[in-house]
C-alpha cells in the first residue's frame, strides 16, 4: 500500500498519479472520468413520495386513532370521527414535510463546492467546471478560491488556508510544500495539502488533485450523514405507552361486554357501551394536544432566538444530560482578538503602526478586511488605538513587502520615511528572537518566557522588530531580516462569550454536563475551557484525536465518563464520543457550525446548529438552530423542553384519571345494585369536552418555579414516573366513589332513572373539569396557584361547564343526550359532592407530596 499523500514528496505524488506539473492529456481526461466519475457529493438512496407518505401510518398511535375513528363512526358519532381523522392526516403532512426535508444536508453540501475551477491542461490553464475534475488533475488556486477537491500542493506562494469549516481551526492555516512524517494525520495537520470546500484567504497555489467526489474529506462527511435518524425520548415513551395503552383498553372492553352479557344486559346496548368506553379510554386528543404544545414552545422560542426545524426537538431537550460543544463560534466569538500587547518604552506608536501596515489584508467595498483572521485582529486593535490608515500610509509608504513562508516563519514590509526607509518584521517568536541583534543577548530570554507564559494562556503570540536602512535595498530577501531591533509582542486569542460562562454554570444547577469537542490545538482548548469553567485547573488534560485512536470502543466508553475536553479530533471521532455517550444511556445535545459538525449533529438526540456562522449543512442537519449564536438561548430552550414535558405528564395524568372513573362507575354500578349511571352519548360528550379545550389549555401552563433546579429526566424514565400511576388510580377511584354516593343519595330521593343518570354525568363532567385545575402543578397546591396564571385554562373551564348546563336545561338538547332539568335541590347536591370530590383529589396530591419527601 502507498504511502499517503503529506509523506510523499511532490514528484512522487505526481508518479503515483500519472500526472506532471503541466496537467493531463486531453485523451487521459475522458478514461478518467468513466472510471473515478463526476466531482460530486452524491446522497444516499432516496425514498419515493410515496413510500415517505406511507410510512406516518405505522406509528401505534396512528393506529389507535384509527380504530378510535372506526368505532365512532360504529356508534353513529361522525363529528368524533372527522375530528380524528383529520388529526391523523394533520400528523401524516407534517411527517412528510419532516422527513422529505431530511435529504438537504446532502444537497447543500452540494452548493458549497466550488462550480468553476482553472485547471492545467496539455500545459495551458483553462476553467472548467469543477465536477469534471479528476485525480491527476492540476488545478491553479488565488486568494478567494474554493478548493474544488482534495489535492497535495505543488507549489506555493504565502498560501493561508481558512479551514474552520473543517477541521474547527479558528485562524488560517499556513501551508508548504515539504512532505509531513507521521502516521493518520488529521486534515488539519497536513499542511501541505488542500481539502474540498475549504477557502482561500491568502497567496496562491498549484495543486494536483488527489481526490473527487465521495472519496474527499467532504465526502466522507456526506457518508457519515446517511445513517439512521434518532428518535426522540418523548416519540420513545409515547411508543411505549401506546402498546401498553391498547393492550389494557381492549382488555377492559372485553371483561365490560362480557360481564354486560354475564348479567343478561342487552347485547346491542352493553356492546355500544363498551365501544363507547373504548373511544373514551384511548386520549385521542393526545397527539393533538401534543403537537400543540410543541408548536407553542416553539413559538415561544422562537422569540428567544432558538428556531426549532423538527418540533420534537422542543421536549427532547428537557431530557438533555450532556452538550457537546464546539469551541469556534459557539463558546467564543470566532473572532481573533488582541488580548496582550508589550512594548519596550517608547515604541507603541511605532508598534501599532506594524501591526497596521505589515501585513496581506485587503478591504472590501464595505471597508471590511479580507485576509488571515491574525492579521485582521492586528489591524482592528490598531483601528480600537485611533490610528488612521491613510495617514499611516501617508507616513510610512509601503515600498515593497517579503511575504511570510513556512521555513523563515516571518513578514517583513518595507517602508520610505524621511529619506530613510524602514524594515518591519513580524513571525513567530522564536524566529524573530534569532534574527534580533546582539544587544538583545541578555533579554531575549525574559522576552521567550513571556511567549511561553501566554502560550499556556491560550494565547498565539507574534513578535515584532524593525530596523532603519540608509538606502532602499536592490532586493528585499531573507538576509536583511537580521540584527533587528526589538518592537514588542502581542498575544491573540479567539475569546469565549461573555454570558457563555453563566450558562455553563446553569447547564451545572440542571445536572447538564458540558463538554468542548473541537479540532484546535489541545493548547488552546484547555485554556477557553479554563476561562468557561468547564474544568477547575489546567492540569486537566483535553483528550486529543490521537488518544481517542489508541482506545478501544469499551475504554472509550469510559473516559468519555469524565473527559471534558477533546482536542484536535475529526468529524469521525466527534461522531464515535458522542456515540459512546449515548451507549452510556446519556441524551446528548451537539452544537457546531460547520460541515465537520453535521455527522454529528444528525447522530445526537438533539444537533443545534449557529444561525449566524453556520453553514447551511450545519443548518439542514440540526434540530434547532441558534438564531444568536449564543450558547445562554440553548438553556432558555432546555427550560421551555422542561415544561413541555411536564404539560404533556400534567395531560396524561388528567385524561386517563378521569378515563378511569368513568370505567370504574359502568364496571362497579351493576355489582353494587346500582342501574349503569351513564349512556353510551354521555360518555362520548364528557370525552369531548374533557380531553378538548381543558387538554390543550393545560399545555400552555407555565413552567414551575424549580424546573432547572431538578436533574434532568433518567434516560429510562416512563412517562408514568414520579408516582404518576398511584395518583391516576386514586384520582379515578375517588371520582367513581363520588358518582356512586351521589346516585345513592338520588335514588333515596325517589329521583327517576333520567334524573339520576343526569346528576352523575353533570357531576362526572365538573368534576373532570376541576381535575384540570387540581393537574395544573403536580406538586404545589392548587390554592397557592394565581388562578389566572393559565387565563386560557380558567375560560376554557367556564365554556366548559356552560356547555354543560346548556345540555341540561336547554329543552331541545334534552332528548339528543337523553337530561333531564335538575331541579335546585339536585343541582345543589351534584354541585356539593363535585366540589368535595375535588377537594379530596386535591388532598391526594399533597399526602403523596409529602410521603415522597419523608
Amino acid at each position: 500500500m502507498a504511502s499517503p499523500w503529506y509523506q510523499q514528496t511532490t514528484e512522487q505524488v505526481l508518479e503515483h498519479l500519472d500526472s506532471s506539473p503541466d496537467g493531463l492529456n486531453k485523451a487521459d481526461i475522458t478514461a478518467r472520468q468513466e472510471r473515478y466519475g463526476p466531482n460530486k457529493i452524491e446522497g444516499g438512496k432516496q425514498k419515493s413520495k410515496l413510500a415517505i407518505f406511507v410510512a406516518q401510518f405505522k406509528d401505534v398511535m396512528i393506529a389507535i386513532l384509527a380504530i378510535a375513528a372506526a368505532i365512532s363512526f360504529f356508534v353513529g358519532e361522525h363529528t368524533d370521527a372527522y375530528v380524528i381523522i383529520g388529526i391523523i392526516l394533520g400528523n401524516a403532512i407534517i411527517g412528510y414535510i419532516q422527513e422529505s426535508r431530511a435529504e438537504a444536508s446532502i444537497q447543500k453540501l452540494q452548493q458549497m463546492a466550488a462550480q468553476h475551477t482553472m485547471a492545467v491542461r496539455n500545459g495551458t490553464p483553462t476553467e472548467i467546471e469543477a465536477s469534471q475534475l479528476v485525480p491527476g488533475d492540476v488545478v491553479l488556486l488565488d486568494a478567494g478560491d474554493i478548493v474544488p477537491a482534495d489535492g497535495r500542493l505543488l507549489e506555493i506562494s504565502a498560501l493561508k488556508m481558512e479551514e474552520a469549516m473543517l477541521t474547527g481551526e479558528s485562524h488560517s492555516m499556513e501551508k508548504h510544500t515539504d512532505p509531513i512524517e507521521g502516521e493518520e494525520l488529521l486534515p488539519g495537520d497536513q499542511l501541505n495539502r488542500a481539502f474540498k470546500g475549504t477557502v482561500v484567504s491568502n497567496g496562491s497555489a498549484k495543486m494536483v488533485v488527489t481526490e473527487t467526489g465521495m472519496n474527499t474529506e467532504m465526502g466522507k462527511i456526506a457518508s457519515l450523514l446517511e445513517g439512521e435518524s434518532q428518535q426522540t425520548p418523548l416519540q420513545r415513551r409515547l411508543q411505549k405507552f401506546s402498546k401498553q395503552l391498547v393492550i389494557i383498553v381492549l382488555a377492559i372492553c372485553v371483561v365490560i361486554f362480557a360481564y354486560g352479557l354475564y348479567r343478561g344486559e342487552q347485547v346491542l346496548t352493553i356492546f355500544l357501551t363498551a365501544l363507547s368506553l373504548a373511544v373514551a379510554a384511548l386520549p385521542e386528543a393526545l397527539p393533538a394536544v401534543i403537537t400543540i404544545a410543541l408548536a407553542n414552545g416553539a413559538a415561544r422560542m422562537v422569540k428567544q432566538q432558538a428556531l426549532i426545524r423538527r418540533l420534537p426537538a422542543v421536549e427532547t431537550l428537557g431530557s438533555v444530560t450532556y452538550i457537546c460543544s464546539d469551541k469556534t463560534g459557539t463558546l467564543t466569538k470566532n473572532k481573533m482578538t488582541v488580548e496582550k500587547v508589550w512594548h519596550p518604552e517608547g515604541q507603541e506608536a511605532l508598534l501599532l503602526h506594524a501591526f497596521l501596515l505589515n501585513n496581506e489584508i485587503r478591504f472590501d467595498e464595505n471597508k471590511k478586511p479580507m485576509g488571515d483572521s491574525t492579521e485582521i485582529a492586528l489591524v482592528a486593535y490598531a483601528f480600537e488605538k485611533r490610528v488612521d490608515k491613510q495617514q499611516a500610509e501617508k507616513e510610512y509608504p509601503v515600498v515593497d513587502k517579503l511575504p511570510f513562508d513556512s521555513e523563515r516563519m516571518r513578514m517583513s514590509s518595507l517602508h520610505q520615511r524621511d529619506g530613510k526607509f524602514l524594515l518591519l518584521v513580524k513571525g513567530a517568536p522564536g524566529k524573530i528572537a534569532e534574527a534580533l541583534s546582539a544587544d538583545y543577548t541578555d533579554e531575549k530570554e525574559k522576552w521567550l518566557d513571556t511567549n511561553r507564559e501566554w502560550a499556556r494562556e491560550g494565547l498565539r503570540v507574534l513578535f515584532f522588530g524593525y530596523k532603519w536602512l540608509d538606502k532602499q535595498p536592490e532586493e528585499l530577501d531573507a538576509s536583511l531580516e537580521a540584527e533587528l531591533e526589538f518592537l514588542g509582542m502581542a498575544g491573540m486569542i479567539d475569546p469565549p462569550r461573555e454570558e457563555v460562562i453563566e450558562a455553563i454554570d446553569l447547564c451545572k444547577t440542571a445536572g447538564i454536563k458540558p463538554v468542548m469537542i473541537t479540532g484546535d490545538q489541545p493548547l488552546t482548548a484547555v485554556a477557553i475551557a479554563e476561562r468557561l469553567k468547564l474544568i477547575t485547573n489546567n492540569e486537566e488534560k483535553a483528550l486529543t484525536g490521537a488518544d481517542l485512536n489508541k482506545l478501544t470502543d469499551d475504554e472509550l466508553k469510559a473516559k468519555v465518563k469524565h473527559t471534558a475536553v477533546y482536542a484536535r479530533v475529526s468529524p469521525e471521532q466527534k461522531l464515535k464520543i458522542v456515540k459512546a455517550l449515548q451507549q452510556n444511556g446519556e441524551f446528548v445535545a451537539m452544537t457546531g457550525d460547520g460541515v465537520n459538525d453535521a455527522p454529528s449533529l444528525k447522530q445526537a438526540d438533539i444537533g443545534v446548529a449557529m444561525g449566524i456562522t453556520g453553514t447551511d449543512v450545519a443548518k439542514e442537519t440540526a434540530h434547532m438552530i441558534l438564531l444568536d449564536d449564543n450558547f445562554a438561548t440553548i438553556v432558555k430552550a432546555i427550560k421551555e423542553g422542561r415544561r413541555i414535558y411536564d404539560n404533556i405528564r400534567k395531560f396524561i395524568l388528567y385524561v386517563l384519571s378521569c378515563n378511569l372513573g368513568e370505567i370504574l362507575v359502568i364496571f362497579f354500578a351493576p355489582i353494587l345494585g346500582l342501574a349503569i349511571p351513564l349512556l353510551p352519548i354521555h360518555i362520548l360528550w364528557i370525552n369531548l369536552v374533557t380531553d378538548g379545550l381543558p387538554g390543550l389549555a393545560l399545555a400552555s401552563e407555565p413552567a414551575e418555579k424549580n424546573t432547572m433546579q431538578r436533574p434532568p429526566r433518567r434516560p429510562d424514565e416512563n412517562l408514568f414516573a414520579g408516582g404518576l400511576v398511584p395518583r391516576i388510580v386514586l384520582t379515578g377511584v375517588l371520582m367513581a366513589i363520588g358518582a356512586f354516593i351521589l346516585q345513592f343519595i338520588a335514588m333515596k330521593r325517589d329521583y327517576d332513572a333520567t334524573l339520576q343518570q343526569t346528576m352523575v354525568f353533570s357531576m362526572l363532567s365538573f368534576v373532570q373539569l376541576g381535575n384540570a385545575l387540581v393537574v395544573r402543578s403536580l406538586h404545589t397546591s392548587l390554592f397557592k396557584l394565581p388562578l389566572f396564571r393559565n387565563p386560557f385554562l380558567v375560560y376554557t373551564l367556564i365554556f366548559s361547564i356552560g356547555l354543560q348546563l346548556l345540555l341540561i336545561y336547554t329543552p331541545f338538547l334534552q332528548p339528543v343526550f337523553k337530561t333531564a332539568a335538575l331541579s335546585t335541590e339536585a343541582l345543589w347536591l351534584t354541585t356539593i359532592v363535585s366540589i368535595g370530590c375535588i377537594v379530596s383529589i386535591e388532598s391526594v396530591k399533597l399526602l403523596m407530596k409529602k410521603l415522597s419527601n419523608s
